[in-house]
């Protein structure tokens, strides 16, 4: 349950950090019954009286065109969104040159691609937010003035006027900097809690006022997040923690590949197997031995993907972010195809 309070500061706060003003045009193309377009986009548009254009479904074209004929100042969407808009084949018809800001969020964003976003879409003061709607929904924001790299490996720093630190998910202790733990956060955007359910409140929100969000992390020495993955996404192989953020962002240093996510599989021998979904970018070719050569000597051989599978799409919600807890399922369902015995 989010008030009012909650969602309308949020939206503002998030706008102060694109410097939003009243001649702004914000072209939103993600759904409204999520915060990302609820709140970061309306609340972020009412409170600094901007024009709001809408697209009702994505479509890449469609959101180019609209850019264009609009003459739209911002542009919103998750990674793979900005990804099929600049990879279109008519890209280059149209006329981006009044973009100057908007935000990529939702996932992490390979380097070359915010790279392309700042300097072929022209907006070179595009941030990324992070948070949960539990938080209404931003608690960490990159800013227009942080370098290309932070604003693609880091979720930035805390939002004015709440607080955001690093805790043990066991002893409930904060971290102390450079130190993987559960991101939490408390402040004026924290929900009233889950609607008639008590106990889930009481789970999510400690006895301190802070949210927990499931999410690992950690904070560096000038106070900038990055997420390290969901506390329950984290693979165990043999009693080793495997963070699957890392080894996708170093998999995505492999210049043919457009996209990989890594998951679990569950193993008899060691609990869990690393598993890579890889998309490959279109015109490339890429194997198995290819992407085990690349990783041996890079990276530990535990943390190497036992296996390799190349996807076309990856399980998506409606708000455009991928479902990582159905990828195990189906790896269990190629490996069942071709006879393979996970040990």
């Amino acid at each position: 349950m989010l008030t009012h309070h909650n969602i309308v500061n949020n939206g503002h706060s998030i706008g102060d950090c694109m410097n939003y003003t009243n001649q702004d045009r914000l072209l939103l193309c993600v759904p409204l019954f999520h915060c990302f377009g609820c709140v970061l986009g309306v609340c972020a548009m009412i409170t600094h009286g901007m024009t709001l254009v809408i697209l009702e479904d994505f479509d890449p074209v469609r959101v180019l065109a609209s850019v264009q004929k609009e003459r739209c100042t911002s542009l919103y969407g998750v990674p793979t969104m900005f990804i099929a808009e600049l990879t279109h084949p008519m890209f280059d018809m149209f006329d981006l040159s009044t973009l100057r800001t908007g935000i990529m969020a939702g996932a992490p964003c390979p380097i070359e691609y915010l790279n392309q976003v700042m300097d072929k879409m022209n907006c070179r003061d595009v941030i990324s937010v992070y948070g949960l709607t539990e938080c209404s929904p931003g608690m960490t924001a990159t800013r227009t003035t942080d370098s290309a790299e932070l604003r693609a490996t880091t979720v930035g720093r805390t939002l004015p006027d709440m607080e955001v630190v690093v805790k043990d998910p066991e002893t409930g202790a904060i971290l102390p900097a450079n130190t993987i733990g559960e991101m939490c956060v408390r402040g004026y955007n924290i929900m009233k809690g889950y609607y008639k359910n008590p106990e889930a409140t009481a789970a999510a929100i400690d006895a301190d006022g802070f949210l927990h969000s499931g999410d690992l992390g950690t904070m560096d020495n000038e106070g900038y997040f990055r997420i390290t993955g969901r506390i329950k996404e984290m693979i165990i192989r043999g009693g080793e923690n495997i963070y699957p953020r890392e080894i996708e962002n170093f998999l995505l240093t492999l210049p043919t590949i457009l996209d990989v996510q890594v998951a679990g599989i569950p193993s008899s021998k060691y609990g869990e197997q690393v598993a890579a979904y890889i998309k490959v970018k279109e015109g490339e070719s890429l194997t198995e031995g290819d992407v085990m050569e690349f990783c041996r000597g890079q990276i530990a051989r535990y943390k190497t993907p036992k296996f390799i599978f190349f996807v076309d799409d990856y399980p998506m919600t409606a708000s455009g972010k991928i479902q990582k807890y159905l990828l195990k399922d189906l790896g269990l369902q190629m490996l069942d195809k071709l006879g393979v015995v996970v040990e």
